[in-house]
């Protein structure tokens, strides 16, 4: 299935005359558990590139290796075959700044929503040994700045079990966000929210993106979510996990919610829910 198949009538395709660095490469890489005699694949070997600025989705059916693609690609496991490629090196043999957000907020409840954002800034190089000198000043004028790009810049001074979800969320991601990272992964981080809030925090998470353009990985089981948010959508078959489509998303931005009812939005919502259906039941068939 080529890319031009996902693409909405009536938008002109993205012009390759320049093409961006590749910020996260995965080459024949592969993952199995357990012992010598007694693996389980994982993740078969599995060819996938990011390039700096894009807003990548993968999704899939449960158990299907996205999270492992997330995992290899924050250097949180090692392939068992192949390589993982992140910012020109591979996995480990150099510290990338990396943002991460995740279903869970997990906020320390004993610091204020303003401190709990500006933990990165105390743990990532270059900012801690700057921590001291400007957690007061210049880092708290940061934190409260990307705070009321979500509207919770009235909230810097209450604690996480003050807030909604919702609110919760947003401040997860500023908390992703605030340390300036080239690579954001994302792991369903809307997946526990009622559908308004999820609807609502799409906006935010993509104005977050437009105004500073990292380089996004999304994990989801929302395909709404990932034709709202992506630029691409890595489609995944059942465990052992492949991708098995990866299609290009050029509905004009800023998108909209109203958007998501329209006929080109809704077919391509469709073949990517039969993209996973017949996945799931040619693994079926081949378990059977």
């Amino acid at each position: 299935m080529s890319r031009s198949e996902a693409l909405p009538q009536g938008h002109p395709s993205i012009s390759p005359a320049i093409a961006p660095a590749i910020a996260v490469e995965l080459s024949q890489a592969a993952v199995s558990f357990g012992k010598p005699g007694k693996t389980v694949a994982a993740l078969q070997e599995t060819n996938l590139r990011i390039a700096e600025g894009e807003f990548v989705a993968l999704v899939g059916p449960s158990g299907c290796g996205k999270s492992t693609i997330l995992r290899l690609t924050a250097g949180l496991l090692n392939p068992t075959r192949g390589a993982v490629i992140v910012g020109g090196r591979e996995v480990g043999a150099k510290a990338l700044r990396i943002g991460m957000a995740f279903q869970n907020p997990t906020m320390l409840p004993w610091l204020t929503i303003e401190r709990n954002v500006m933990l990165p800034l105390k743990i990532v190089r270059p900012f801690r040994s700057d921590y001291r000198a400007k957690r007061r000043t210049e880092f708290r004028d940061r934190v409260h700045a990307l705070l009321a790009d979500v509207g919770l810049d009235k909230f810097a001074n209450h604690y996480p079990w003050q807030l909604s979800g919702g609110m919760l969320q947003r401040a997860n991601l500023c908390r992703a966000l605030i340390h300036e990272p080239s690579l954001l992964l994302l792991d369903e981080p809307f997946g526990a929210l009622d559908q308004f809030t999820r609807e609502e925090l799409w906006g935010t998470m993509q104005s977050l993106w437009l105004t500073r353009k990292p380089t996004v990985l999304l994990i989801t089981h929302d395909l709404k979510e990932a034709g709202f948010l992506a630029s691409r959508i890595c489609v995944m078959s059942a465990r052992p996990g492949r991708i098995i489509d990866d299609s290009a998303v050029v509905f004009p931005r800023p998108r909209t919610v109203e958007m998501t009812f329209d006929a080109d939005f809704v077919a391509l919502n469709q073949r990517l829910r039969d993209l996973i259906i017949d996945a799931r039941s040619d693994t079926a068939i081949q378990g059977a």
